[in-house]
């Protein structure tokens, strides 16, 4: 490996919105996320699903159209 051209790779601290700090090695410094395995949703298990039939009626009742055309 050539010499001085690798960043240099530390102890950092990854920072969660919620609180909760991770100890690991990067090239960044301090790390500030938004969300992570404590608190997302699919981690936790307060996952909301999507009901897909309601968004396709609200779209139904927004534009006016009430059937699909099936030939």
């Amino acid at each position: 490996m050539r010499a001085d051209i690798h960043p240099e790779y530390n102890e950092t601290t990854i920072a969660c919105a919620c609180g909760e700090t991770i100890q690991t090695r990067s090239t960044v410094p301090d790390l500030r996320i938004a969300i992570c395995s404590k608190c997302h949703p699919f981690f936790t298990g307060r996952q909301r699903l999507v009901d897909t039939a309601g968004r396709v009626e609200k779209f139904r009742r927004k534009y006016g159209q009430t059937t699909t055309n099936k030939d």
